[in-house]
């Protein structure tokens, strides 16, 4: 083979490794905003991407508007108290229900049958089939209310009140008589978790009051929230309606929201190695065609084709990473200039 064919294989091959690997840096820079892209697409979906605080964080500076994931088990700062009946309970929500001995009619095959039961609403006595003997109280002499505590903390976060109410669980709340206040004290005595007004705990009569508290009890939750200075808060412009979650236990952001994508890793790690190979494949083609072996050059050229990409890519998407791609074109483009003019 002759020197001048060897030297013409020797440039196509050049010419083709060059090439592509100019492909690649422009291939490399694409895939990863297209799945950065995607993954804020679907996290916008539940108020953005969510930044993983870990357990029991303190909020700092540049949080503010970020949706956060923090875990770790409720503080009770300000508790709830019902006033009526001086009842304070180191929980985050505090529930008063109230329930009536009534009559209450049940059919049983076409037929009408009346029982006396604790019921939590008043019953119509003259809707019934035979209101005659079943004549029910027109009032309840006290209402059930729900209490919330006036502080609530988790790390460092206070929640917002959509929060306090979407903590799951319940459980009942052992009343004390001693507390009530004089006027109660005479008509409520305790039996079993209740507070009644039966003169006969366990044999009620018509009109009877008993009363009882649920709170919703401290344990360990996953919170995912808007940080509002220091407090945890629903994202109002969430597109599934909601904008935040609050789960028991330690859960995963992908366990959380099942339809997020996995977040690409080492974005900026990928980023400069799609320049770094769009710049060796400029200096190959550089090599090849005018025999040139200038580093800076393939790189301003690198930086170049990359950047024009990439800034296309997030047009409409991140003004701050489009200019921050625009940048990087800018001074692929004076590198270029001024190595073509040094070489001049």
């Amino acid at each position: 083979m002759s020197w001048r064919r060897k030297v013409s294989m020797r440039g196509l091959a050049l010419d083709v490794i060059g090439a592509l690997l100019v492909l690649a840096g422009i291939g490399l820079v694409a895939t990863t905003a297209r799945s950065l892209l995607n993954y804020r697409a679907v996290a916008g979906l539940h108020g953005g991407e969510v930044v993983d605080l870990g357990t029991n964080s303190p909020p700092s500076g540049g949080q503010h508007g970020a949706m956060a994931r923090v875990v770790g088990t409720p503080t009770v700062v300000e508790a709830p108290r019902d006033p009526d009946f001086n009842l304070l309970v180191d929980t985050p929500v505090l529930v008063r229900h109230v329930e009536m001995f009534q009559w209450r009619e049940v059919r049983v095959g076409g037929r009408a049958h009346y029982e006396l039961d604790w019921v939590d609403h008043l019953l119509d006595a003259s809707r019934f089939e035979q209101p005659q003997g079943h004549a029910n109280p027109t009032r309840f002499p006290i209402d059930g209310k729900q209490f919330d505590a006036g502080l609530v903390r988790l790390g460092g976060f206070a929640l917002g009140p959509e929060l306090l109410h979407a903590i799951p669980g319940t459980q009942r709340v052992t009343p004390d008589p001693a507390a009530l206040p004089a006027n109660l004290a005479a008509s409520f005595s305790r039996y079993q978790d209740y507070l009644v007004t039966s003169a006969r705990p366990g044999d009620p009569r018509l009109g009877d009051v008993r009363v009882s508290w649920n709170e919703v009890p401290l344990q360990q939750l996953t919170v995912v929230g808007r940080v509002d200075g220091d407090r945890l808060v629903p994202a109002t412009d969430a597109a599934d309606g909601r904008g935040f979650v609050v789960q028991v236990g330690d859960v995963p952001v992908l366990d959380i929201f099942p339809d997020l994508p996995v977040p690409p890793e080492f974005v900026l790690s990928w980023r400069i190695l799609s320049v770094l190979l769009a710049s060796l494949g400029a200096f190959m083609l550089l090599a090849a065609r005018r025999n040139r072996h200038d580093p800076l050059l393939a790189l301003g050229l690198g930086a170049l084709v990359v950047g024009i990409v990439a800034s296309v890519l997030w047009v409409g998407d991140d003004t701050l990473t489009m200019f921050g791609w625009l940048a990087l074109t800018l001074l692929g483009l004076l590198l270029t200039g001024w190595r073509l003019h040094r070489a001049r």
